[in-house]
């Protein structure tokens, strides 16, 4: 929906409606007590304004994330700069297309496949997609990694997946899982893969079909491009960007940046010159991806440009892959790097530094 088709549905709706409506816009996805809160509406009058927008296809509703018995509120699509509505199709498949293109997923079709990323297959998937397993492909010695390219070939290649193959990839919780895949086949050029936005969670919960069928697939063979590693940052990089203008982001919890909670290192705390934007920032409590302008605001608030060198890192590289993914594939960020290693690796080191809030403070 474009500027002009919005202010025309707001003409005709009640002062909270279009109050409702400018504050989603402004602070993102929320809850019917979160909009009670930041409006001063009562409930009633806030329920009131939230239906007659969802009467004019101006929201969207889906339960929340953590807590399914409340309602996340969002504007579905809405302008986001002159001429450019919602994020490119090419990275981030809305549910609704998905759903409608379904039979082409479900043929044994080399040109398309459909990929959840999951432990939890077995238990239900969406018709026609097959399976990786963070767990056992792309896991070694206890750490997330990715695989060497001759075990990448392997893994498409028995799923059905060619280097022409147009990748849709989802997984469980915000979706971290797919985006360290996504990311990973970026690392080795695969040239269209996606993810589904919203990931299982908005799917099922919003009555989408599954299946506990597993599709027929043909083997193919797969050819892997060499590494491309302007997407992937290593620990001499992080090295070089303490004494360098590079922006080190920890989106890992405050309680992990600060050295308050456990973690799979021997040290505690985060890399120095690091600033803490929690990753979860990036998405709406029903799974999707916030909308650009929340999207964009803590890393506006940190000082961090577009045209900035980014490493992006948390313990194992999935939740940092998601902020990459943000930051790279959604807002054009032009050269954002996930450092996988992350704290499981710069934690166990003998001799670099580390700091924690309490150090920051002195």
């Amino acid at each position: 929906m474009q500027d002009s088709e919005v202010e025309e549905a707001l003409v005709d709706l009640p002062p909270s409606s279009k109050f409702i409506y400018n504050v989603l816009s402004r602070e993102g996805s929320m809850t019917l007590k979160q909009l009670t809160e930041e409006t001063l509406l009562c409930s009633r009058t806030a329920r009131y304004g939230l239906t007659k927008l969802e009467d004019a296809d101006l929201v969207e509703a889906a339960p929340a994330l953590h807590d399914g018995r409340q309602t996340c509120y969002s504007i579905e699509q809405r302008s986001i700069g002159k001429g450019q509505t919602g994020y490119p199709a090419s990275v981030l498949v809305r549910p609704k297309d998905l759903h409608r293109e379904l039979s082409d997923f479900e043929t044994d079709d080399p040109e398309l496949r459909l990929v959840e990323v999951s432990s939890e297959y077995d238990e239900g998937h969406i018709p026609g997609a097959v399976e990786l397993d963070p767990k056992t492909d792309f896991t070694d010695a206890g750490t997330r990694t990715i695989p060497d390219a001759d075990r990448l070939e392997t893994l498409l290649g028995e799923r059905g997946i060619t280097p022409d193959t147009t990748v849709v990839l989802y997984s469980d919780g915000y979706n971290e899982f797919a985006a360290f895949v996504y990311w990973a086949l970026k690392y080795y050029r695969h040239p269209d893969v996606r993810l589904l936005n919203g990931g299982k969670y908005y799917w099922t919960e919003n009555g989408f079909p599954t299946t506990e069928s597993t599709p027929d697939v043909t083997p193919v063979e797969y050819q892997s491009q060499p590494p491309n590693d302007h997407v992937r940052a290593y620990r001499r990089d992080v090295q070089d960007a303490l004494s360098e203008d590079v922006s080190i982001v920890d989106v890992r919890s405050p309680e992990e940046y600060c050295g308050d909670a456990d973690v799979p290192a021997r040290a505690s705390g985060h890399i120095p010159r690091t600033v803490n934007i929690e990753w979860t920032s990036v998405v709406r409590e029903c799974g999707r991806f916030e909308h650009r302008r929340a999207l964009e605001r803590p890393f506006v608030e940190a000082d961090i440009e577009e045209t900035d060198d980014v490493i992006v890192y948390c313990n194992i590289g999935e939740r940092s892959a998601l902020v990459w993914f943000a930051l790279s594939e959604l807002l054009g960020y032009s050269d954002v790097t996930n450092y996988d290693g992350s704290w499981t690796e710069w934690g166990n080191l003998v001799g670099v530094p580390v700091e924690t809030c309490e150090s920051d403070l002195e």
